[in-house]
């Protein structure tokens, strides 16, 4: 009994934590389509300004340059890029909130297919985010497989 109150404990924090995330980029994906036939960089010096941020800073200047090339084409891009990742976390969370097998194996598998390139970022640009990152996906990897091999034949 306390092994499946542990089980469904755990599923269900990698469950919110996937839905939490596809929550976010269905935001920022909105927020690129609403940002379309602007001028992003004057956007965001504007926020820049509202938050009172140093907008002497170097990472500022930095973040503005790079906004002044974004045009439309990009924003679309970016968009479309951020949309199909929502939907694959939004599937991944509701499948595992509702103790769905297929979505512990979705999970397993979005995840995994990315700590190569996670583990070749950390090494080219170390981060402390960078690392924690990669190993919260190993965590829940090295979870969700153990959870399958727990409960084989649970539908």
């Amino acid at each position: 009994m306390a092994k499946r109150r542990s089980h469904g404990r755990g599923l269900r924090l990698i469950a919110a934590f996937k839905l939490l995330k596809g929550l976010a980029l269905l935001a920022l994906g909105i927020g690129a389509l609403k940002l379309l036939h602007k001028d992003v960089a004057a956007v965001v010096e504007h926020w820049i300004n509202i938050f009172q941020v140093d907008p002497h800073s170097r990472y500022i200047q930095l973040l503005l340059a790079k906004l002044s090339i974004v045009d439309d084409r990009r924003l679309k891009e970016l968009s479309v890029g951020t949309f199909i990742y929502s939907a694959i976390f939004l599937a991944e969370g509701v499948g595992l909130a509702l103790g769905k097998r297929w979505a512990e194996y979705l999970t397993i598998v979005t995840t995994a297919s990315l700590l190569p390139l996670e583990v070749y970022e950390l090494v080219k640009h170390f981060g402390i985010g960078k690392g924690v990152a990669l190993v919260i996906n190993l965590a829940v990897v090295a979870y969700l497989i153990l959870e399958l091999r727990r409960y084989p034949k649970r539908l």
